[in-house]
């Protein structure tokens, strides 16, 4: 019973992924000349709802402890992390409804489920502290994603030209990188492993670091940098994003990122603390060329979609930031910045998307005098676009400042320099689109009123922005608590022990 207790969370999303499919399989056949069956839209209201139950229950329900031998622990780390993916979670299947009804009406079912499968791996990542366990969650988080990036592989996107190509091709370059970043990580893992002789992610550290796992370091580092689009292994990222359906991508640029972040977490600060020394400089130097790579390569870009591409990027760079401080705060305020992230970029995703409904396309002429065609919709993508640059006193602002704190507690100073002189560089770019939605005459181009659950979506994520930005402080709380829970469980060095015998 105890471990069904700290297993409730993946085990109830698991319960609502076998719903899904019930519902799926169950639902009647769509009626002779019907575009769609029946249940399809109400499935994905199933989805909002159990996302969102799971979530008001995660404030109620204490997971705190371990499961299946060890190989899963629960506490506040895990219970932030989980808050954090089905926000995700709700917010896609939001944000998506009404486009998977529009292109995909015959197979609404599958969609959800896949969604849904994903984010069940993402519920176990966090609190796994077994590398087969880690290695099962890892590919379930990753393969309904590659499904999910060419669902719409056969049709073009509403009120715009064909682009039939794109979907395969985002699908196909999603799938070479993950496959890479899986084969990557394992092997690395597996040299780990025998390094430590054992599987468990709190006994990877108990030796002396030898050459064979220093190189199986680095090859998690960049394997699980792939997931994360980390430069040098960020290519796919602009492609992905151009291609897959865009409410999808709103999902794809937060929830796995956010998933890959807790594995790295789990695997270094906790596993491998003893080998802090070898780790932190790579970091802080991915770190600072994510951040610019990522903000100088969407300076010169003309759609949207890439340009809000490598500014995940960038963004990631500023995560790792944190990260690279190696300590509690610094662990937190990845986490916030997570947070924060999560509703900050599926908003302007979301924006974005219903702009180019209009037949603007997914350029800067789509938000062309966006103010004037919807006012409301302009003054959501102003506060994202803050956010995003990190303008106060929106939730972004409060991210950047925390995670420079951080790198600034832990010495790293250069980094912190460095990242603030590109934070300003960005600036830049989300001003462009900013000077496109307000200062640029849009036409005769009529924005449509989009459905109840897009709408439903940005204005919680203009909640977010804007009610996290204003009162931080508990989600900073819960943040620093996650993260002592995190290095607080952490073994000690047994190798030191042994030295001194």
């Amino acid at each position: 019973m105890n471990d069904l207790r700290v297993l409730w969370l993946p085990l109830a999303t698991s319960a609502l992924a076998i719903l899904v499919l019930l519902l799926d399989v169950m639902s009647p056949p769509p009626v002779r000349g019907a575009s769609a069956p029946p249940a399809g839209r109400m499935i994905g209201w199933v989805v909002v709802a159990g996302l969102t139950a799971l979530l008001v229950a995660s404030f109620f329900v204490d997971s705190t402890g371990t499961a299946a031998a060890g190989a899963f622990r629960g506490g506040p780390w895990t219970t932030f992390l989980g808050r954090v993916f089905l926000a995700a979670g709700i917010l896609g299947a939001l944000g998506g409804m009404d486009d998977v009804a529009e292109r995909m009406p015959r197979r609404q079912g599958e969609y959800w489920l896949s969604l849904v499968s994903s984010i069940v791996g993402m519920t176990i990542l966090p609190g796994a502290r077994d590398l087969v366990l880690a290695v099962v969650a890892f590919e379930l988080v990753s393969i309904p994603l590659y499904v999910l990036a060419a669902y719409a592989k056969t049709d073009s996107p509403p009120g715009n030209p064909a682009t039939n190509g794109l979907a395969s091709e985002a699908s196909l370059k999603l799938y070479l990188v993950g496959a890479t970043s899986s084969a990557i990580t394992f092997f690395g893992l597996a040299l780990l492993t025998g390094m430590a002789g054992t599987s468990r992610i709190d006994g990877l550290g108990a030796g002396a670091m030898t050459p064979l796992g220093a190189l199986g370091l680095v090859f998690v580092l960049g394997g699980i940098g792939y997931k994360i689009g980390m430069v040098p292994f960020h290519h796919w990222v602009p492609d992905t994003y151009q291609g897959a359906s865009t409410p999808f991508v709103a999902f794809l640029s937060v929830a796995p990122k956010a998933a890959g972040m807790s594995l790295l977490a789990v695997l270094f600060t906790s596993g491998l603390a003893a080998q802090r020394a070898i780790w932190v400089p790579p970091l802080v130097i991915f770190a600072l060329v994510s951040m610019a790579v990522g903000n100088l390569l969407a300076l010169p870009q003309t759609d949207l979609r890439r340009l809000l591409g490598y500014s995940g990027i960038a963004q990631m760079g500023y995560v790792l930031t944190a990260m690279a401080a190696a300590d509690a705060f610094g662990l937190g305020m990845t986490l916030f910045f997570l947070a924060g992230y999560v509703v900050t970029n599926v908003g302007v995703f979301l924006v974005v998307h219903v702009a180019a409904q209009a037949g603007g396309g997914y350029g800067f002429e789509g938000l062309a005098g966006l103010h004037k065609r919807s006012p409301w919709l302009a003054a959501a993508l102003l506060c994202f676009l803050l956010s995003l640059a990190g303008i106060p006193f929106v939730v972004g602002f409060w991210a950047k400042l925390y995670v420079f704190l951080a790198a600034w507690r832990a010495g790293l100073v250069g980094l912190v320099v460095a990242g603030i002189v590109l934070a300003v560089l960005g600036l830049f770019y989300y001003l462009r689109m900013l000077q496109a939605a307000y200062m640029v005459d849009g036409g005769d181009l009529a924005v449509p009123r989009p459905g109840l659950p897009l709408r439903l979506a940005i204005a919680l994520c203009l909640a977010g922005v804007v009610g996290i930005g204003l009162w931080p402080a508990p989600f900073l709380d819960d943040a620093m608590r996650a993260g002592h829970d995190l290095l607080d469980h952490r073994p000690a060095p047994a190798h030191v022990a042994v030295a001194h015998r």
